[in-house]
């Protein structure tokens, strides 16, 4: 399975730049299974009740957890 990964506006690269190096590691890890996994944990990737086709890629790190907003399109 890969699936492409699309980015809207500059939000999601100013979030990430500011981050430290260990973050953007898992950041990326779960950026890379979302990618590669054909059914992905909802530990790394859930859907938001009450919406239409909006979900949350979950990060969890030692200090926060991360949420990233998404959809999930088939016209990436």
């Amino acid at each position: 399975m890969d699936r492409k990964i699309g980015i809207y506006g500059y939000y999601f690269e100013k979030f990430y730049v500011e981050q430290t190096q260990k973050v953007k590691d898992k950041i990326d890890y779960v950026l890379d299974v979302i990618k590669h996994v054909e059914q992905v944990s909802i530990k790394f990737l859930k859907h938001i009740e009450s919406t239409d086709g909006l979900y949350e890629i979950r990060v969890k790190t030692t200090f926060k957890n991360i949420r990233i907003f998404c959809f999930l399109s088939t016209e990436i």
